[in-house]
């Protein structure tokens, strides 16, 4: 006779997930999507091109990372990984240790967030209030190992963002971040974009877009922005996993060494921005936006300027979006600290008028 045999809190188990999976999903039903804001670069329509940005940083915790904190938190319930007080680790710069630290205090689970430390005072500061506490590290390449030994110590489930970012969202639509631009653009001038441009700290941003445009056939080119010292540029362009470099210092993307969630293979280009074109990006939006944003979308905005300077060079019209992945107000004391900016970076003068110029500003 064949034995069966029940895990003996399988049914208690389960009923947790279901009811975890259900808090998250209400959750999503109270927020609302994201705005596509036009840039008004009005030189630049003038010869046919249209640039957005898709604000991420309305989320209720503030930035890109919601979407994806939500998706892993989703796929680690669905595959079995958490558990009713089960604590859970992630290795995060910031934002992406924000959200989840929202979703965990959702579920009630306990929250680590291995970090560098100079991850910025206000993320930080967002992670606690959210119930979650911060281990520090010295430097970037050290989080993965950290997070790991942390959770194996305490017996809880590394949530792993960058092995799990690209296969945790739905790529093929449920209202993913690409399907969402696809249809606010649906009634600009050029509703299919010619260009969408993403920066990469886990690559599952860039690789929901890429697999999404080819699954729906869309004529659109994925660029990734990637900031002075990152890896990505060079990994894309040898596909050499081994390969290495000193790190990025724009907080959130960029990293020293691959990920397993980045793709190359969905990129038809990688613009690498320098760090002072990325200060000066972001400064540059504070001026036409009228708010601050934070240093990684100034970094999308000065591949976009790039992308469409090419574009206007050979001839070509059509949109160009990109994200809006965070308020500068999370860098204050950093980025958005002028004394501090200059110290780390150098003078951004120069920049600044090369994008003034990109964007057609002067004159």
């Amino acid at each position: 006779m064949a034995n069966l045999t029940m895990h003996p809190t399988s049914t208690q188990d389960s009923q947790w997930i279901n009811w975890a999976i259900n808090v998250i999903e209400a959750d999503y039903c109270r927020s609302a999507d994201t705005h596509l804001l036009p840039l008004p670069l009005p030189k630049l329509k003038e010869v046919g091109i249209d640039l957005y940005l898709k604000d991420e940083s309305t989320h209720p915790t503030g930035s890109l990372k919601h979407r994806l904190a939500r998706s892993l938190f989703l796929y680690a319930l669905c595959n079995g990984w958490l558990a009713e007080g089960k604590p859970v680790v992630e290795a995060s710069s910031g934002s992406t240790a924000v959200s989840e630290a929202y979703f965990a205090r959702l579920l009630g689970l306990p929250f680590y967030a291995v970090m560098t430390k100079t991850t910025s005072q206000e993320k930080i500061a967002q992670v606690e209030f959210y119930g979650g506490q911060c281990h520090f590290v010295d430097s970037a390449n050290e989080v993965y190992s950290a997070a790991k030994a942390l959770a194996a110590s305490i017996g809880g489930h590394y949530m792993d963002q960058f092995t799990y970012a690209e296969r945790a969202t739905d790529w093929r639509g449920n209202n993913n971040i690409a399907q969402s631009i696809y249809m606010q653009m649906a009634r600009e001038r050029f509703p299919v974009p010619k260009w969408i441009v993403v920066g990469a700290g886990t690559g599952g941003t860039s690789a929901t877009i890429g697999r999404y445009m080819h699954y729906e056939h869309f004529d659109t080119r994925l660029c990734v922005a990637d900031p002075e010292g990152s890896v990505f540029a060079k990994y894309w362009q040898t596909r050499d996993a081994q390969v290495n470099t000193s790190g990025s210092k724009i907080e959130g993307i960029g990293r020293p060494q691959t990920v397993p969630s980045f793709l190359p293979s969905l990129i038809d280009a990688v613009c690498e921005v320098t760090n002072t074109e990325s200060m000066a990006g972001m400064l540059l939006l504070e001026s036409l936006l009228g708010r601050l944003v934070g240093p990684s979308t100034g970094t999308n905005f000065a591949a976009m300027l790039a992308v469409a300077n090419q574009m206007r060079l050979s001839g070509e019209t059509g949109s160009i979006v990109s994200l809006l992945c965070d308020s500068g107000t999370r860098y204050l004391n950093t980025y958005h600290d002028s004394v501090w900016r200059e110290a780390q970076f150098g003078d951004q003068t120069a920049s600044l008028a090369r994008l003034k110029e990109q964007a057609l500003l002067n004159g």
